[in-house]
């Protein structure tokens, strides 16, 4: 419910703003539709699975999970990946070479992380890698016990994990921990000018955002990645059902929390979701922000 109301709100306040929209907010659109995506096409089938206490439907609707899982996975992850790159870019450069990031290149971007995570998903299918269901029974994903028992498996475990899992991810905290580096160097440049406060709120500001990309991306998805090793190198036996189950979970959680990280910095944003109307009449509710105008440095941000 909360994957699907706050990346729907998500779309529609970009969908009502459309023309007005930076091409980097092209990918934060991509990452929502990813999420809702997962949330549509995936949970439901887990849902009734858990309260059947088996899963549903065999191997056709295995495989089914796990494709789905496995290009929207892949699909986020390298969208926070691109962004990461882009806010980092745009942090470091001048305005005239940020502005070289236009929307027909986010576009073929978006494109190329679509069909990269095709690619990826669509590999098990036509014999490199397999799909299987996860210790726990309710749930399919990628045949990590394979890694061992078969070349084909442990080629594909191990391609996938080095571009998909770790690049993307020392990719994402190398370019955030550039941006905090540099916003506090800008701080210090401006130390001794009588406007030390707001830098010091827009330090803050900046820092805890970076820090809360980075952090709840990886807090997310490594208990699921620390199961998934544990069960390439020993029995899925080895471990409880709830021990697999969590991480799995706790890994989708993901897609809940997105949209309000990304989103709750953005005072633009954060003004259009406000003026959203519910249907029952009620006004998404958010955090108030001060009306005073933004310094070169957090416009540099929100490009």
């Amino acid at each position: 419910i909360l994957t699907i109301l706050g990346n729907s709100a998500v779309l529609a306040t970009a969908v009502k703003r459309a023309s007005l929209l930076k091409s980097p907010e092209l990918l934060t659109v991509n990452l929502a539709v990813a999420d809702i995506g997962m949330a549509i096409s995936m949970y439901p089938l887990a849902i009734a699975s858990a309260w059947n206490h088996a899963w549903l439907g065999g191997d056709a609707s295995c495989i089914y999970y796990a494709l789905m899982g496995f290009l929207f996975g892949v699909c986020s992850m390298m969208t926070l990946c691109a962004m990461a790159v882009i806010r980092f870019l745009v942090t470091n450069s001048s305005k005239s070479n940020s502005n070289k990031i236009t929307k027909n290149t986010v576009r073929i971007l978006i494109t190329f992380i679509w069909l990269y995570s095709l690619l990826w998903a669509i590999l098990p299918l036509v014999g490199w890698g397999y799909y299987g269901p996860e210790p726990f029974g309710i749930s399919c994903t990628i045949a990590w016990s394979k890694f061992h028992n078969s070349s084909n498996g442990f080629s594909f475990i191990l391609s996938m994990f080095l571009l998909c899992t770790v690049l993307p991810a020392l990719t994402i905290v190398a370019c955030y921990l550039g941006i905090a580096w540099k916003v506090h160097k800008a701080y210090q440049e401006i130390q001794h000018i009588d406007r030390i406060p707001n830098a010091a709120k827009l330090e803050k500001k900046l820092t805890l955002m970076a820090v809360l990309i980075s952090v709840g991306f990886l807090s997310s998805w490594t208990p699921y990645a620390a199961a998934s090793f544990w069960s390439i190198f020993n029995s899925s036996d080895s471990l409880q059902p709830i021990v697999t189950l969590l991480p799995c979970l706790f890994a989708k959680s993901s897609t809940a929390y997105n949209p309000f990280i990304y989103y709750i910095f953005s005072k633009t944003f954060r003004r259009e979701i406000k003026q959203l109307q519910c249907c029952c009449g009620w006004r998404v509710p958010f955090f108030s922000t001060d009306s005073s105008a933004e310094s070169p440095v957090s416009m540099m941000w929100s490009g």
